[in-house]
C-alpha cells in the first residue's frame, strides 16, 4: 500500500526544488544580461540658458531632442537610457561626467545647438581631441564657460582655465583610447544629419570640452544647428524638426552598436594574481601606466582627472604617464584600482629594475 502522506511530501519537495532551479535559471539570464548603456546629455539647463537667442532656448531644444532621442532607444531590449536632466535644471559638467561614468556606460551624447552673429547654418559633431583651429576654439570656450556658473569652480577643476588653450589641449589625453569609437559614431550621426535631413553638413571635429572630458568611454558633442538662422532656429524649435534630429541620432547609434556587436574584440592585459604571499621585490619598482601619447602633457592633476604625483617619461618619440611608485606589489595592485576608479579604465602595472623597463610576469615568477 502507497502512503500517500509519504508520497505527497517527496513530490511537495521535489516541486520545491523544481521551482527554486527555474528561479535560479530564470535570475542568472536576468541578470547575467549586460545592457548597453547610453547617456543622454541635455546642454545647459536651469540657470544656464545656452546659447543667446531672440526667439529660442538652447537648453530647452536640446532637453526636447534628448527625451524625444532617449524613447527611442528605450524601445530596444538591450539598451539602456541614463540622462543627465530630464528637466530643466542645472547640472554642472563634472556631475555630467560623473553620472556616466558611475553608470559604466558605452557611450556618452551630449547635445547643444549653436549660434553666430550671421546666418551661418548646418551641424557638426565634436569628440574630444586638438582643436584645429581658432573657430573650434571658440566653441568649446563657449561650452566650457558654463564652470563660470558653478560653486567653488577653482578648487573643483584643479585650477583649469577655459580661456587658455594650452590647458585646453592638457584635456584631451584621456579621450584617446576611445577617438576611433567616438569619431566612428560622430561620422554617422553626420551622414544622417547630411542624408536623411538635408542638413549643411559642417563635418566631424575636435576640440577641448570639458564635459567630454570628465567621461571614460566613446563620447561625442553635437552641435544640432544654429538657432541663430531664421529657417534653421525654426527647424529647430519645432517638434517636427526636434523629432527628426533625434531620429537621425538614433540611427547612428543603432549602426555604432551593430558594429560593435559585429566586430568587437576585446583585449585585457592580465595580471599575475597567483602568489598569496607578501610580494615585496626590493630594488623593484612598479608603477601604474595610466595613458600615453605623442602630445607632451604638463603632469598637473586637472590632466589627469585630479591625480596627484603623476610622472611623464619619453620613451621613443611617445609620451608615458605614471601613477604610483612602490616595491610592494600588492600596494600598486590598489594604486591601479584607485587609478582606474579616477577614469583610467584601461590603467595598467608594469615594472622596473634599475630605472629600466622589465617583463612584469618575469619579476612576478621570480
Amino acid at each position: 500500500m502507497i502512503n500517500k502522506e509519504k508520497n505527497s511530501g517527496f513530490i511537495s519537495g521535489r516541486m520545491v526544488m523544481i521551482c527554486s532551479l527555474l528561479l535560479f535559471l530564470f535570475q542568472v539570464q536576468i541578470y547575467g544580461q549586460t545592457d548597453f548603456k547610453v547617456v543622454l546629455d541635455a546642454g545647459h539647463g536651469g540657470k544656464d540658458p545656452g546659447r543667446p537667442a531672440k526667439n529660442y532656448s538652447e537648453k530647452d531644444i536640446a532637453l526636447s531632442i534628448v527625451l524625444q532621442l532617449g524613447k527611442k532607444l528605450d524601445a530596444i531590449d538591450d539598451i539602456e537610457v541614463i540622462y543627465t536632466r530630464d528637466k530643466d535644471v542645472f547640472v554642472d559638467l563634472k556631475e555630467r561626467g560623473r553620472i556616466a561614468n558611475e553608470a559604466d556606460a558605452d557611450l556618452f551624447v551630449s547635445v547643444h545647438c549653436n549660434a553666430f552673429h550671421t546666418q551661418a547654418d548646418g551641424t557638426e559633431t565634436y569628440v574630444l581631441g586638438l582643436h584645429a583651429n581658432k573657430q573650434n576654439f571658440e566653441v568649446a570656450k563657449h561650452e566650457n564657460s558654463v564652470i563660470f556658473l558653478e560653486d567653488n569652480y577653482e578648487e573643483k577643476y584643479e585650477g583649469f582655465d577655459p580661456n587658455s588653450p594650452e590647458a585646453v589641449i592638457g584635456m584631451t589625453l584621456m579621450q584617446e583610447d576611445f577617438l576611433d569609437q567616438s569619431l566612428f559614431l560622430a561620422s554617422h550621426i553626420q551622414d544622417n544629419f547630411r542624408e536623411d535631413l538635408k542638413r549643411t553638413d559642417r563635418g566631424v571635429k575636435q576640440a577641448g570640452f570639458v564635459v567630454l572630458h570628465q567621461t571614460y568611454m566613446p563620447s561625442v558633442l553635437i552641435e544640432t544647428g544654429f538657432i541663430t538662422n531664421k529657417s534653421e532656429g525654426a527647424f529647430l524649435n519645432s517638434k517636427s524638426g526636434q523629432n527628426k534630429i533625434a531620429e537621425a541620432i538614433y540611427g547612428a547609434i543603432k549602426r555604432y552598436k551593430k558594429n560593435l556587436d559585429e566586430n568587437l574584440v576585446v583585449e585585457e592585459q592580465p595580471v599575475p594574481e597567483d602568489m598569496t604571499q607578501a610580494r615585496v621585490y626590493p630594488g623593484v619598482d612598479f608603477k601604474v601606466q595610466i595613458a600615453s601619447g605623442k602630445k607632451k602633457l604638463d603632469p598637473k592633476p586637472y590632466n589627469f582627472k585630479g591625480l596627484k604625483g603623476v610622472e611623464r617619461d619619453r620613451i621613443q618619440g611617445t609620451y608615458k604617464y605614471y601613477y604610483g611608485r612602490s616595491s610592494d606589489y600588492d600596494k600598486i595592485l590598489e594604486v591601479q584600482k584607485e587609478a582606474r576608479k579616477a577614469g583610467f579604465a584601461s590603467a595598467f602595472v608594469i615594472a622596473f629594475k634599475n630605472e629600466v623597463r622589465v617583463a612584469l610576469t618575469d619579476i612576478i615568477k621570480k
